[in-house]
């Protein structure tokens, strides 16, 4: 009998009542071909390797990362609280030392959805590794912890949301965004001026094959790892990058991925996407399943599997290298880009304009962050939409500091005028959403 090297423990749920129509790409088949392929594989009879059920998340789960116009339970189903909740119970199994390492094959996924949410913007209503992660910090006193989104899309969901925290290290490899939604994801994309550097960006060409991924993780990913010493490594485990997906133009396989669950050796993994439902999912998943549990993988193949057919140009390696050298300038001098982006300022603004592809809304931020050194700095954003009026969002990062909480506080409270519909402050030090409405 096999017997897992590492403990793992897998969360399903493919989410039967929820689809953003029948024939769309992210449906419930995309995880239904999966759990057929790991019981016909016989992974459950590996000892060391568990199903766990998935529990609900909770409405202040949500609110400690999200602000949702008007209200969570407006932009959420009860497939959202259950796919979220699958991330945090496997969160939960790694933490309490019931098993070593977590894989959520959950949907929906979660990672274009940012810290304001109007709708759904690329298949994403919540952000299903956030809510976990911040329920991690504040149930289990997680501190540091790094990101690598290896989804074939930017996830800029998930950088929205930590651009302002150095305690977040995000890396996100994919297909370069002047080809592919959400046309973002540059090298110069660093995070805030209190947080700059940990945001890293590894854009890839098209047709980028195994050579291509394998060498972006042994001579970028792993060495950022090793300088930031993460308490925890969570993988959004996109798998859209395989050479079979019908809205991607990557040459990845599931012996690709697997080899790079090996080298990455994330605590918690989390589905996000991979819409090749027949041709590379069900090989996919099991392959980073074995890697996980430490079990050799090189038998898992597509039945069209054929490297040759697959293999990246010299001019798409040469490329990936070249990115690879700005990408590690970039990280070398953090603390100097740093240093330069806070100046002597006090505050700092970001106009922004949001477009929410999947529901049709436009919204307009104005963002403006204290600039401070011993915290990631008091956030405050003036938000408004085509379909609703202007609101105002706090957020008080959860190790602010006194000057933070204070001016996070002021903000709040003096937000007494007709200007806003709702004004809502995010006290992560006290773990609470309060609210304001302020029109009749």
């Amino acid at each position: 009998m096999l017997t897992a090297k590492n403990k793992t423990g897998l969360v399903f749920f493919p989410a039967f009542d929820w689809a953003i129509s029948p024939t769309h790409p992210e449906r419930e088949e995309r995880l239904l071909y999966t759990r057929d392929q790991v019981f016909e594989e016989g992974l459950f009879d590996i000892e060391g390797i568990t199903e766990l059920k998935a529990d609900f998340a909770r409405a202040q789960d949500v609110e400690r990362v999200h602000f949702c116009i008007p209200d969570v339970w407006e932009v959420t189903t009860e497939s959202h609280f259950i796919s979220a909740g699958g991330a945090k119970t496997v969160g939960m199994a790694v933490l309490d030392k019931q098993v070593e390492k977590g894989f959520a094959l959950v949907r929906p996924p979660g990672h274009h959805a940012m810290r304001m949410v109007h709708g759904a913007r690329g298949f994403c209503n919540i952000n299903i590794e956030a809510v976990m992660i911040e329920f991690l910090r504040a149930a289990y006193g997680v501190d540091r912890v790094a990101i690598v989104d290896t989804d074939c899309h930017h996830g800029d969901g998930t950088q929205d949301i930590y651009w302002h925290d150095p305690d977040t290290l995000f890396i996100s490899i994919h297909q370069d965004g002047r080809t592919l939604y959400p046309g973002s994801g540059f090298i110069n994309e660093l995070g805030g001026p209190n947080a700059a550097g940990t945001t890293i960006n590894i854009p890839l060409p098209p047709s980028t094959s195994e050579e291509g991924f394998l060498y972006t993780i042994r001579n970028m990913v792993l060495p950022i790892l090793d300088d930031f010493k993460p308490d925890l490594i969570i993988n959004s485990a996109g798998q859209d990058n395989h050479y079979s997906d019908p809205i991607t133009n990557m040459n990845f396989s599931a012996q690709g991925y697997a080899e790079l669950t090996s080298l990455l050796k994330a605590d918690i993994a989390v589905l996000e996407g991979g819409y090749s439902i027949e041709g590379a999912l069900p090989y996919v998943n099991v392959g980073i399943i074995l890697a996980m549990a430490g079990i050799d993988y090189s038998n898992v193949k597509e039945p069209d599997y054929d490297p040759d057919r697959i293999r990246q140009s010299s001019e798409v390696s040469s490329y990936i290298e070249d990115v690879g050298e700005d990408v590690m300038e970039v990280w070398q001098q953090r603390e100097e880009i740093k240093a330069e982006r806070q100046g002597k300022k006090k505050f700092d603004e970001r106009p922004r304009r949001i477009y929410y592809d999947t529901d049709g809304i436009t919204e307009r931020q104005n963002e403006t962050i204290r600039i401070c050194s011993d915290c990631g700095g008091a956030l405050r954003i003036d938000s408004s939409s085509d379909r609703r009026g202007r609101v105002l969002a706090i957020h008080i990062p959860i190790k602010a500091c006194k000057a933070c909480r204070e001016v996070g506080h002021e903000w709040y409270d003096s937000a007494n005028t007709e200007n806003f519909e709702t004004v809502l402050l995010q006290d992560r030090p006290e773990d609470v959403l309060r609210v304001k409405e302020l029109r009749s």
